[in-house]
Parts: structure tokens; C-alpha cells; sequence
């Protein structure tokens, strides 16, 4: 069974409805013990890094990502839900321009990005890593993004990098904890065949 978990932020209907293509039961979640039981875990994530923290933190799902790091069970991040797996997020927006503290799986922040134009949304190529899981046979396609803010140091295992105005992370994999900074549910045919690839790899 795959959980997606519901913290008051992300695409919900859609990450489920394209994740159920893999051939796997899908439910959509606020419940510890799912979360934690789930074959696969999906963090989905939209708006900012301090409300999706705020959400999360509501549900004690930093603690169930935490967890389910400890015990290697697999967990995907995708768009915020891959921000908020780095220590803190700066949004100079912010009245008072503090970083927002974040889970803490990988050491880092993530930062306004460097652009003419924000947020970056459309689709965008990977440079992807030759030894990579996720992206197998889809490794020269393109995936949809909808941000303003990125990882840019290299973290985790594995990584996917991307461009736009400045190069970012675009994925990362490290052993049970994966994450896309792009939508795989909204990257059409390529999108679907990363979220078979992660489905069938757990």
C-alpha cells in the first residue's frame, strides 16, 4: 500500500490518482500508524515552506518521516515535500526573515532562487545520474515545475540536477528517502514512469 500523507498541503486526488496507475492501493492519510505501516510513503507539498512545516508539524509527520528513516521504510518527496526534508527554508518574504526549520534528513537550506522570472513553472530537462533507479528509461525526458525557491548543494546518495536562471537540485536518492523537486503527477507519460520505477523499487 502506498500513503499519501494529508498535512493540509499538495495535490492530493491528483498524487493519488497517478500513483494508483502503478498498480498499487493507494489512500490518502493523516493517520500515524498508516504512515508509518505504509509500503511506500508520498509527501506531497504546495505554498511555503513555513506553512507545510506548520501542517506537518500538526500531525506529527516530521516525526513519522523520521521514523520511517530509521526503519528504512521508503518515503518520496515531491516539490515542498522536498524542501522540507533540508534543515530550514529562508523566505525573505517573511516579516521577520528567519529561516523555518525543517525536518532535517539532509543538512542545508533551501533559498529564493536566482531568476529573472519566478517562479520557474513549466517543463524543464534533468541532468540525471547514470546509476539512478527513479529515472530509468526516462532519463533524457522533461518534468513539470512549479516553484520559486531550491536545494542547491548536492545532498543524499544520488542526485538529478536542473537549470533555470542558476542549477538546482532536481531529485535526490538516498536509500529510503527519495525526493523530486518537480511534480511527477503532472509530468505526463515521464512522470508516470518515475512514479512506477519508485513503486517498483520498494
Amino acid at each position: 500500500m502506498i500513503a499519501i500523507l494529508d498535512y493540509g498541503s499538495g495535490n492530493l486526488r491528483s498524487a493519488q490518482k497517478a500513483f494508483a496507475t502503478s498498480g498499487h492501493e493507494v489512500v490518502i492519510t493523516a493517520d500515524r500508524k498508516v504512515a508509518l505501516e505504509a509500503e511506500g510513503l508520498v509527501v506531497p507539498g504546495v505554498g511555503s515552506f513555513q506553512s507545510c512545516m506548520k501542517g506537518l508539524v500538526s500531525i506529527d509527520g516530521d516525526s513519522i518521516i523520521r521514523q520511517r528513516l530509521g526503519l528504512e521504510r521508503p518515503t518520496l518527496g515531491i516539490c515542498i515535500g522536498m524542501q522540507i526534508l533540508f534543515e530550514n527554508g529562508v523566505e525573505p518574504t517573511r516579516a521577520d526573515a528567519s529561516p523555518s526549520h525543517g525536518v532535517g534528513v539532509w543538512s542545508g537550506s533551501v533559498s529564493k532562487m536566482l531568476a529573472p522570472i519566478l517562479p520557474h513553472m513549466g517543463w524543464n530537462t534533468v541532468e540525471v545520474n547514470e546509476r539512478s533507479t527513479l529515472f530509468r528509461g526516462i532519463a533524457d525526458q522533461s518534468f513539470y515545475f512549479v516553484h520559486s525557491y531550491a536545494a542547491t548543494r548536492s545532498v543524499g546518495k544520488l542526485q538529478a540536477w536542473s537549470e533555470y536562471g542558476q542549477r538546482f537540485l532536481a531529485a535526490v536518492e538516498d536509500g529510503p528517502i527519495t525526493a523530486t523537486q518537480f511534480h511527477p503527477e503532472k509530468s505526463g507519460s515521464a512522470g508516470l514512469r518515475l512514479i512506477k520505477n519508485w513503486t517498483d523499487s520498494l
